[in-house]
């Protein structure tokens, strides 16, 4: 399928009933759910995942990088920011997350670090290309909320930030 093709399916299932829709081509696992789709408290915008090589299973400890993952970060995320006033700062694509430029170089921010507006505070490759994340608040990073090379959701929390 070519990219026009993908965004016109995605148009097309927005706007109809459907809450979820998935189509295996012999290039692409395509699925596509929409605000219908929803578990708990958390919803997810209408959006396109091509299928990643299997990786194998994360130790019981971290989060799968299933789909169910940005369900798991919605539930840490719920906790804090209400009960301290945390401002929250979200991807603003889907694609995979990096702390730093490169493995050998330390992270743009770690917790504890102060940030301020247009700040680059990670890297989100998506379609291979590398894009710089910028902050849009100001304050200290309390809490990372994503593991190092993982996949993240459009709109998921990345980090914590204490505007005090």
């Amino acid at each position: 399928m070519t990219f026009k093709e993908i965004k016109e399916l995605i148009k097309l299932v927005s706007d109809s009933n459907l809450s979820e829709f998935k189509i295996t081509t012999e290039k692409a696992d395509i699925s596509i759910r929409t605000e219908s789709y929803s578990k708990g408290k958390m919803m997810v915008a209408p959006q396109a995942m091509m299928s990643m090589p299997q990786m194998p299973a994360p130790a019981p400890s971290s989060p799968s990088p299933a789909v169910s993952a940005p369900a798991a970060s919605a539930a840490k995320t719920d906790e804090p920011a209400a009960s301290a006033n945390l401002l929250e700062i979200k991807s603003p694509i889907v694609g995979t997350f990096y702390r730093s430029a490169s493995p050998d170089k330390p992270p743009y921010k770690k917790v504890g670090d102060k940030v301020a507006v247009g700040e680059v505070v990670c890297i989100v490759e998506a379609m291979k290309l590398f894009n710089e994340i910028e902050s849009e608040v100001s304050g200290t990073i309390v809490q990372v909320l994503i593991e190092d090379a993982s996949p993240i959701e459009y709109d998921q929390v990345l980090f914590l930030v204490d505007p005090s």
